[in-house]
């Protein structure tokens, strides 16, 4: 960009003198083209409190040092050298090559939702954000406002794009409308609108192939949209694509091909190709892998590549074509293909990318999610340069940021895990560090810490506290002798791990001694400072910390205010940092603490305001009717009532928050007393309170209220999130929600914040999500630098930018010297592990440690006195034993106490309890892995028996084996067969040899072009563009090629007219070859198709199959016996339970009623065979005593026998036992019955006896109701018993039957298996045999299919040479019709020429030519041309060279008299033009000549070969024919019964079967109803028949109709061509054409040329604009002049007007005296107002001058003005509560200046 419009865009920028009038326009009428808006009066200004004096430009911005690079598509290309970004509420335009920045605020002061550039690079558009946003248009480069669009959407902007030849603009909304909108933006009015979808849009884009086509594309969406004409007008359509199968996916990015397909990215990386509304593939890598690593984003389609970028850093570029034909046949519907190109950008996320305005570059600019701008060449050559990152900034939200106490010096960090620091006054950066985790905090140590200002202290998300130092390298590197690598570096001091989470604040006593840090777990650290800091102790606070403050200077007491994200405040007295700790933790319990918690009091707030507004309304209402009328007191009082309940209804309620409000920020006050800002409900207000005097209430419970509040205009949903003061305290600046800041004017020594009401406030961040969390005052108050959560870094200044320039032209930004020893020192140790110990867990390690080794120590000591106890006390107990039985003391004796043997039992009962529970889960698991055991051993070794109650019957489950699965592949089955004959056709497709050099003849005679005078050297690009041309028209060449290939094999294919349809003749074959012919394979000729033959593979795989199925049937059979074993086992358990029940209901009753017990049903040891694995501790004691009995007699004997043995024998004595005990248990059981009957008989007997006589005649009626009862339960339970025995028992028969059924299926099997495995042992006995026959065949058919594709080479290359004869033969006719027209008619030379032409002469061939090229020059330059060379003439032909007049020798070197030498040497050219052809012709037959007889050798080889095939296949099918009839001499096993037998005789069943067929009855009537089947299908032929002829005759007319429509295509293809070229041209070779490097060496001279002449323009421009502002300033001056004037009229005016007065009230006594003095001023006054005029007429005669053209400024020569001091007009200032819209006033300011007139 040139210096004059640099200038005019700066002048823009700032506030201007001179004001533009704003361009009024009808409604009806287009704007003129011309018609530009004022800047000054569009752009958003900063609110000012009405009345306040505040100055508009309180703060002036001076850098933007931050990017928000998470922003979508926030990286715009302006021309060769100006990139656009958005920062918050500004368009910040970007030098690139000198990184200056230039500015465009918003207009509507909400933000800035998207740019985009016109194509033309003239115009750019900025859409909006804010309460019904504006799209401006500017003008590039004078960045004035040129339309205004308004009403495309509510809130915000998301997207926006001009059309390809940009007359049309599309904009789309945000929430909550999604209005998309088509604006025919020259005319500023809406072409189309509707509403785009009902989620976030991201993008919309017209389509640069199709007019009238758009794309948009969102959250989970993407809409394809079409202009239509409709009966209406025209209206938009839209098409929104469904997904299918494809999993629903986020678009960030698409590209629109050609013909209308779409293709977009994903958020897995695959790419969607889109056909209509549906997905055509999922495009892929190789092996599934996705294209991209994450978010995939088709950005453009070049030369012939459609590039891509992706989260992953990497820029690819893929086939165009590939892509646009891309299908899938599988139901995948994926599509795998590699990418052409590739370029991967380490540690990048690449979110969007910009082409470069230079044309025909292949420059890109990538914005990088990761805070980088990166500049791409994607030529893909091998010159193409590396990635260059041009700029570098944070990415993300802003984490920490503070500045110098001494220097002009920021520091910043980010979760980007850097830590930047910048010098804002240069506006650059100095250094900035990597480290492993993201910086959450910073704070710069202050003065008292370290003197030099370079010690930062830097919180990070892992816990960690980093010291780093900040010194300039340079004075180091002067010291050891270094090279400079910087101005400036950090190096780490000091690491430690204080908190186990994110770091939040950081803060410095006041005196510097200590250090304090808060963290988001809970916990506030404090250190001493020195030059290693050392843990003083934590203490515990109630919720996250958000900050710390410590009190000032003026307090009395040094304490720390702990804010805390909950709503909990904290005062913490500071700690001695000289007190030792002693404990074991770190913990500081013995800190005073006072606590406070934030309670709500905004809803009173509001309805304390509304009852005074109410109160306030109803005395104005009281007394407007005191004053009209006073009505009846009871009227008044009812209607004082009616008020009170009126204010009771709209009073509004009171509101408690939960959870409660964020507390933000706050700061001390007074002592005892602070602030605090809120967020959420609370936000609108800042909140004065003080610590309560009871501090006894638990902190979580505690309910405290501000005893003050200041509310804050329009804050209630934008609170304020930080805040500051200058080093005066004399502002307050704030940080809002909403990205704005504010700054208050305070009073001195103002600590209520009394004076803080009126305030300036200014939008800079986004006005969504750049919330203003840090904001700093520099250290001389000259600089507010802020930075917010959307990225972006802000430094302001408090002067003009110019004037801060002169004044800080002395004090610039000083980096910290280093520090004496720092490069001797060793270099700190850092904490690179997140999972590392903090300093308090460190410590409770350590103290862990040290405690378990102590009790160690005294375990050991305790167990070793234990154990010399525990021997004396054996030693005593030894010799009691051997003391006499009456001396002997007993147990009960030797107890001191015996409650220490039950402390001892609880002590181990509590012990086991506790071991118990530790080994309960490795219990669980030894008793799952023992069930499991068990379920295998039933399943596979155990055979379970269920025997049958009433009868004998019993049903056995099968004895199973581990059954393992075989893997036989099928797929390898086809590893022997014969090669596929995709083969042959592959190798079919042959490559016809280039043509030499002797071949490449041209139609017509070559003559050489005139040589250039200068060539001029091409670029890089230019080249690669003409070899790129020269690829495009070689794959044309391809394509056209392939075509005509294509059309070849269709024509060959294209069947004879009267042929038929191959389907048919194919369907005719296989009926011939198997419908009717069923032979059997025990028949002599029956021979086994290929797919029919059985091999050693398939035949193990058929035997898998059916062991596997045996196995399932066992397995089902075996449940269902196991599930009728537990339904007896639940029969035995319910049977036991009635009879016992029955015993007991048989007790009440008589002996006679008793009916006799049915017998008890039991579990035999068959069925529960599980029961032998059962064990107690008994069992395992008696095998240990086994063990140890046996153990020397078992010496020589193996140990697995001595284990079977032990087993067995143990196994014998349980069941003897079991026996023994259960035997004794039934004894015990029926001695126990019958003493049991028996006295109950005894009793029944004897009581009834007594009852009978004592029974009254009601209770004898009770007890035979009683009686009656008992006897009906005693059969009730008796029929239960024996119907559940009964159904056991039927249900056990039936499973009895099943399993015979299948006992008979499963011996078939056997049989079956049997015969299989006698199948594959004959199989293998011919597998080796077979195998060496068919990898004979394969060799067979491999060199047969060699053979033949060698033909079909030769063949081809056959067809090439003669075409090449053919071609050559066309060329010599041509030669000589060229010959004969440039002889033309009646030419007197023409016999002499003719024989010149035709004459024979010795050529060197090319090759040895080439050689001696150098000695036959000279040799030529030194022979006589007057000499004929006789050696060069063929002695062969010297009647040729004999002249008809003297005989002499023809000499062609030498032009005969009056003949033209230029047809002479042209002769000559077409002579060695025809023996060139003559040599080719000759060299091509003698080629192809050999060609022919390599063919015909390989025919004869093919026959060979074949024949040679043709004996293995017989050879392999003699084979086969061997094994099936050693397969048919195997005997199967069919069992028939007697009615599947139909072979009789005489109608009886012979006793020979051997000639009888076993067929299947379902095959046999699959041939009955085949029978009918061909019936109806011979019908069904017919009818097929009769469509195929109507069919025919469709197709015919078809036909004729389509070579009509053919030739009449024909025919509108040459009008088009004679229209567009004027000539028929050939297509093809157009398409062909390569590129033209003369054009291109012209094309670049005319860029030269203007370059040079924009260089030569740009000067005069410079000199038009100097001329300008000189013209300028002279006009300012003689403005200035005008003022003065108009002034001194003013002051003459006020003077006279004085005078008259003074001249009224002065009496006449006083007149006579004064008169002298009075005339003397009077004249002087006259005097004056005479010069002024005369001042006047020369100023206005000098602006006649130079309002004239050619007007002339007055020479030095002439006379002056005297000299005047001006007279400053104060500066109006317009405040406006909207400032976004553009005002109808008109604003001038003025300068002074005391310079005249140069």
């Amino acid at each position: 960009m040139d210096t004059a419009s640099r200038k005019c865009s700066e002048t823009l920028l700032e506030v201007s003198n001179i004001d533009q009038p704003v361009m009024q326009q009808e409604p009806d009428k287009e704007p003129p083209g011309h018609m530009y808006y004022t800047y000054e009066e569009l752009q958003s200004r900063p609110y000012i409190t009405a009345d306040s004096q505040i100055p508009e430009n309180l703060l002036y911005l001076s850098h933007s040092f931050g990017y928000d690079s998470g922003r979508r598509a926030n990286l715009q290309v302006f021309d060769d050298r100006t990139l656009s970004l958005i920062a918050g509420n500004l368009l910040v335009l970007l030098d690139v090559p000198t990184k200056q920045q230039r500015y465009l605020r918003s207009c509507s002061g909400g933000g800035i939702g998207s740019v985009a550039v016109h194509p033309s690079r003239e115009y750019f558009a900025v859409a909006e954000k804010g309460n019904r946003p504006n799209i401006i248009v500017y003008e590039f480069p004078s960045l004035r406002p040129h339309r205004i669009l308004d009403g495309g959407a509510k809130l915000a902007y998301s997207f926006v794009d001009f059309s390809r030849d940009g007359k049309l603009l599309a904009s789309v909304g945000s929430a909550p409308d999604f209005m998309l909108s088509l604006w025919d933006w020259r005319q500023e009015e809406v072409k189309l609108s509707c509403k785009a979808i009902s989620q976030e849009v991201y993008r919309v884009t017209f389509s640069p192939h199709i007019p009238g086509q758009l794309t948009t594309s969102g959250s989970g969406h993407i809409k394809f949209w079409q202009m239509a004409n409709s009966f209406t007008g025209l209206k938009l359509q839209g098409l929104l694509g469904r997904f299918g199968k494809t999993a629903v996916t986020d678009i960030e990015g698409y590209v629109e091909l050609p013909d209308g397909k779409v293709v977009s990215g994903t958020d897995w990386g695959n790419l969607l190709l889109w056909e209509g509304d549906l997905i055509k593939v999922e495009i892929c890598r190789k092996g599934g892998r996705t294209c991209h690593a994450g978010t995939a984003r088709p950005f453009t389609l070049e030369e012939g590549q459609l590039m891509t970028i992706g989260s992953d850093g990497a820029v690819r570029g893929w086939d165009f074509e590939s892509i646009d034909t891309a299908d899938c046949k599988s139901d995948s519907g994926m599509f795998e293909m590699e990418p052409m190109n590739e370029m991967v950008i380490a540690h990048a996320s690449l979110c969007s990318v910009v082409k470069s305005s230079l044309p025909d570059s292949f420059l890109w600019f990538a914005q990088d999610c990761s805070g980088s701008i990166w500049k791409l060449d994607l030529s893909f050559t091998n010159t193409t340069p590396d990635p260059e990152c041009l700029f570098s900034f944070h990415a993300g939200p802003i984490q920490g940021m503070d500045v110098s106490r001494k220097s002009h010096l920021m520091a910043t960090t980010a979760l980007d895990r850097l830590v930047k620091v910048f010098d804002f006054v240069a506006k650059r950066e100095l250094t900035s560090s990597r480290f492993t985790k993201g910086g959450t905090v910073l704070c710069w140590a202050p003065s008292l810490v370290s003197q030099t200002g370079g010690l930062l202290v830097t919180g990070f998300e892992d816990g960690v506290i980093r010291l780093l130092e900040l010194y300039n390298p340079k004075s180091l590197h002067a010291v050891t002798w270094r090279s400079h690598k910087g101005d400036a570096e950090l190096n780490l001091k000091q690491a430690f791990k204080p908190h186990n989470a994110p770091v939040t604040a950081i803060a410095y006593e006041r005196n510097g001694e200590i250090l304090a840090t808060g963290s988001s777990d809970c916990t506030v650290f404090f250190f001493t400072v020195g030059e290693k800091y050392n843990p003083i102790g934590f203490i515990q606070v109630p919720g996250p910390v958000q900050g710390l403050e410590w009190s000032p200077h003026s307090h009395n007491e040094n304490t720390l205010l702990i804010l805390c994200q909950s709503g909990h405040v904290i005062e913490v007295q500071s700690p001695d940092p000289e007190a030792q700790n002693l404990n074991n933790t770190y913990h500081l319990s013995g800190l005073t603490c006072r606590y406070f918690r934030f309670r709500s009091i905004k809803s009173r707030i509001k309805r304390d305001w509304e009852i005074a507004r109410l109160q306030a309304a109803k005395g104005k209402k009281k007394r407007e009717e005191e004053e009209q009328v006073k009505p009846r007191k009871e009227q008044w009082e009812d209607s004082e009532m009616l008020v009170e309940e009126e204010e009771d209804q709209t009073l509004p309620p009171i509101y408690i928050p939960d959870p409660p409000s964020p507390l933000y920020c706050g700061f001390y006050s007074l002592s005892d007393q602070f602030w605090l800002t809120m967020g959420g409900f609370d936000a609108g207000y800042l909140y004065h309170c003080k610590f309560s005097e009871k501090q006894d209430e638990d902190p979580d419970q505690r309910q405290d209220e501000p005893f003050e509040f200041l509310p804050v205009h329009n804050a209630d949903d934008d609170p304020i999130c930080s805040v500051t003061f200058s080093s005066n305290r004399k502002m307050i600046l704030c940080g809002m929600h909403s990205g704005s800041i504010r700054v208050y004017p305070l009073l001195s020594h103002d600590d209520s914040l009394t004076s803080m009401e009126a305030y300036w406030a200014l939008s800079l961040h986004d006005n969504q999500y750049g919330h203003l969390r840090h904001i700093r005052c520099s250290h001389d108050d000259q600089f507010v630098l802020t930075a917010g959560d959307d990225g972006n870094i802000f430094s302001l200044c408090l002067i003009p930018p110019e004037e801060l320039q002169k004044a800080l032209q002395a004090k610039k930004a000083k980096v910290p010297s280093p520090r004496v020893g720092l490069d001797t020192e060793n270099v700190a140790q850092d904490i690179e592990d997140s999972a590392a110990y903090s300093i308090e867990m460190a410590k409770q390690k350590l103290e862990k440690d040290q405690m378990r080794r102590e009790a160690e120590t005294k375990v050991a000591a305790r167990r070793k006195r234990l154990t010399e106890l525990q021997k004396r006390f054996k030693e005593v107990l030894d010799k009691n034993q051997s003391l006499p039985e009456h001396v002997c003391l007993q147990p009960a004796e030797l107890q001191l106490d015996q409650q220490f043997g039950e402390q001892a039992e609880k002590v181990k009962a509590q012990r086991a309890k506790e071991v118990r529970n530790e080994l309960a889960w490795e219990e669980e698991r030894c008793c799952i892995a023992l069930r499991q055991l068990q379920d295998q051993y039933f399943l596979t070794s155990g055979s379970v028996t269920v025997v049958a109650i009433r009868s004998d019957h019993r049903v056995t489950t099968y004895h199973l084996q581990a059954f393992t699965e075989r893997s036989h592949s099928p797929a390898q089955q086809g590893q022997n067969s014969a090669p596929a004959p995709a083969a042959h056709l592959e190798h079919k497709k042959y490559r016809a040899e280039p043509l030499n050099e002797n071949s490449k003849i041209q139609e017509e005679v070559p003559i050489p072009p005139p040589a250039r005078a200068g060539a001029i050297k091409l670029a890089d690009w230019q080249i690669e563009r003409l070899r790129k041309a020269a690829e495009k028209a070689e794959q044309a060449r391809v394509k056209i090629e392939k075509r005509k290939r294509e059309w070849a094999q269709l024509f060959t294919e294209k069947p004879v007219e009267n042929s038929e349809d191959p389907q048919d003749v194919k369907a005719i074959s296989d009926a011939s070859e198997n419908i009717g012919d069923l032979k059997l394979k025990s028949a002599k000729d029956f021979t086994a198709p290929k797919h029919l033959r059985m091999n050693a593979e398939k035949k193990r795989a058929e035997l898998s199959a059916l062991e596997e199925k045996i196995h399932e049937k066992k397995t089902a059979m075996n449940e269902q016996i196991l599930a009728l074993r537990d339904t007896k086992v639940r029969l035995v358990s319910e049977v036991h339970a009635q009879a016992q029940r029955l015993q007991r209901v048989q007790r009440h009753l008589a002996s006679h009623f008793h009916h006799p017990t049915p017998t008890l049903p039991t579990m035999l040891p068959e069925e529960t065979p599980e029961r032998r694995l059962q064990y107690s501790r008994t069992t395992l004691e008696r095998y240990r005593d086994l063990k140890n009995n046996r153990v020397t007699a078992v010496k020589m004997q193996e140990d697995q026998d001595v284990a079977m043995t032990l087993l067995e024998q143990l196994e014998k004595e349980m069941v003897g036992e079991e026996e023994k005990r259960g035997r004794e248990a039934e004894e015990v059981q029926e001695r126990r019955e019958e003493e049991a009957l028996d006295s109950s008989a005894a009793r029944e007997g004897d009581t009834e006896e007594e009852e009978i006589e004592k029974l009254t005649n009601f209770e004898e009626e009770v007890w035979k109701e009683k009686e009656i009862r008992l006897l009906h339960e005693e059969g009730w339970l008796l029929e239960q018993m024996e119907a559940a025995v009964l159904r056991f028992d039927s249900k056990l028969l039936l499973l009895r039957h099943e399993k015979l059924q299948m006992d008979g299926q499963l011996k078939l099997a056997d049989l079956r298996h049997l015969t299989l495995v006698e199948e594959l042992l004959l199989i293998k006995d011919f597998e080796k045999t077979e195998e060496s026959l068919q990898e004979k065949l394969n060799e067979r058919m491999e060199e047969e299919n060699n053979v033949m594709c060698k033909t079909e080479t030769y063949n081809g290359q056959l067809e090439v040479k003669q075409r090449e004869i053919v071609r050559l033969q066309e060329q010599e006719k041509s030669l000589m019709a060229s010959f004969r027209a440039l002889l033309g008619d009646n030419n007197k030379f023409a016999d002499l020429l003719t024989r010149v032409f035709k004459k024979k002469i010795k050529r060197v061939k090319k090759k040895e030519q080439t050689a001696m090229e150098g000695e036959q020059k000279d040799s030529d330059e030194d022979s006589d041309s007057d000499d004929w060379d006789v050696d060069n003439i063929d002695d062969d032909e010297d009647d040729d060279s004999i002249s008809e007049n003297g005989g002499k020798p023809l000499d062609d070197s030498i032009c005969p008299p009056e003949c033209n030498p230029e047809l002479f040497e042209n002769i000559l050219q077409f002579r060695e033009h025809r023996l060139d052809l003559e040599e080719q012709l000759v060299e091509e037959r003698k080629c192809a000549e050999v060609l022919t007889k390599d063919r015909d050798a390989l025919i004869k080889t093919e026959k060979v070969v074949q024949s040679s095939r043709k004996a293995a296949e017989s050879d392999l099918e003699l084979i086969n024919k061997e094994k099936q009839q050693k397969m048919n001499e195997l005997d199967v096993v069919v069992p028939l019964r007697l009615h599947q037998i139909e072979f009789l005789t005489n109608g009886s069943v012979p006793k020979d079967l051997s000639s009888a067929l076993v067929l299947d009855w379902t095959e046999l009537n699959r041939l009955q109803e085949r029978i009918k089947e061909l019936q109806i299908e011979k019908s069904q032929q017919r009818d097929l028949y009769c469509q195929a002829r109507q069919q025919h005759v469709q197709v015919r007319h078809d036909h004729k109709d389509m070579k009509d429509n053919i030739q009449v295509l024909r025919e509108n293809c040459n009008q088009v061509m004679m229209l567009r070229f004027g000539q028929l041209v050939d297509l093809e070779a157009l398409q062909t054409l390569s590129g033209n490097r003369t054009l291109e060496e012209l094309k670049q001279d005319v860029v030269l040329r203007e370059a040079a002449y924009d260089k030569e323009f740009q000067l005069w421009e410079m000199k038009v604009a100097e001329a300008r502002q000189a013209l300028l300033e002279v006009t300012r001056c003689n403005t200035e002049l005008l003022l003065c004037m108009t002034n001194f009229i003013i002051q003459k005016k006020k003077l006279e007007d004085k005078i008259q007065a003074r001249q009224r009230k002065i009496g006449r006594q006083f007149q006579d005296s004064r008169k002298l003095v009075d005339q003397e001023d009077i004249q002087k006054l006259l005097d004056f107002v005479k010069t002024q005029a005369q001042q006047a007429e020369v100023l206005k005669t000098e602006i006649s001058f130079l309002s004239r053209k050619g007007g002339h400024i007055l020479s030095l020569g002439q006379a002056l003005l005297p000299p005047f001091v001006p007279l400053p007009t104060p500066t109006c200032v317009n405040h406006t509560d909207n400032p976004g819209h553009p005002s109808s006033q008109h604003k001038v300011q003025f300068s002074t200046s005391s310079q005249g007139p140069n």
